[in-house]
C-alpha cells in the first residue's frame, strides 16, 4: 500500500512540472491526430489508435498526471469533434483509466502480463460496466442489450489492444526515445 502511495506522490509532483505539461500537450497533440484515423463501426464502436499516446501518457508519468490528462483528452476531443451530446460519464471513464493505467505502469517494467492486467481491469471497469451504463443511460436501451457486443469487442481487442501498446512502447523504449523523455521530465525538478 505505502508503494502505492507513493507512485501517486510521485505523479502528483510530476503534475506541476513545466516539462511534464508540454510533454503531455505533445502527446495530447498526437492523440487527437490519431484520433482522425479512427475507424467508427456502427454507432458504439470505435476503432483507433488514438489511445496510444494517452497510454504512454499514463506510463511515463503515473496515475494522477494520466487521470487528469485522460479526463483533459476527452473535453478537448469532444470540443473538436462532438459526436452526440456531451455527457460526463465518459469523461469519468478517461480519467479512471488514466489513474488505472499509471497505478499499473508507472515507474515498472514494461510486460506484456502488466500490459494485459491493467488492460482488463480498465475493460471489465470502465469499458464494460461504465460505459454500457452510460450508453444505457444515452440511448435509451437494456443494459443487458448493449451488454453482449460490447463484451465480445473488448474481447477481441484485448490482446491486440494490449500487443500494439507493448509492440509501440518497446520499440520506443528500445531507441531511447522514452528514455530521453523521462530525462527531460526529470530534469526540470
Amino acid at each position: 500500500m505505502k508503494k502505492l502511495a507513493t507512485l501517486f506522490t510521485d505523479s502528483y509532483r510530476e503534475l506541476f512540472q513545466v516539462r511534464t505539461i508540454t510533454l503531455c500537450a505533445m502527446f495530447g497533440a498526437l492523440s487527437i491526430v490519431l484520433g482522425y484515423f479512427t475507424i467508427r463501426v456502427g454507432t458504439y464502436f470505435n476503432l483507433g489508435f488514438s489511445g496510444l499516446a494517452n497510454e504512454l501518457v499514463h506510463f511515463l508519468f503515473g496515475p494522477v498526471v494520466g487521470g487528469v490528462f485522460g479526463g483533459v483528452m476527452d473535453i478537448l476531443k469532444f470540443i473538436i469533434d462532438p459526436s452526440g451530446a456531451y455527457f460526463f460519464g465518459f469523461t469519468f471513464n478517461a480519467i479512471l483509466a488514466g489513474i488505472i493505467y499509471g497505478s499499473f505502469w508507472y515507474k515498472r517494467p514494461l510486460s506484456f502480463g502488466r500490459i494485459m492486467a491493467a488492460r482488463l481491469v480498465v475493460i471489465v471497469i470502465c469499458n464494460i460496466i461504465l460505459n454500457t451504463l452510460w450508453l444505457s443511460m444515452l440511448s435509451g436501451k437494456a443494459f443487458i442489450a448493449l451488454l453482449g457486443p460490447r463484451v465480445i469487442k473488448n474481447l477481441v481487442m484485448w490482446p491486440v489492444d494490449s500487443l500494439v501498446f507493448l509492440l509501440v512502447a518497446g520499440a520506443l523504449e528500445r531507441s531511447g526515445v522514452l528514455k530521453e523523455i523521462r530525462r527531460l521530465a526529470v530534469r526540470s525538478r
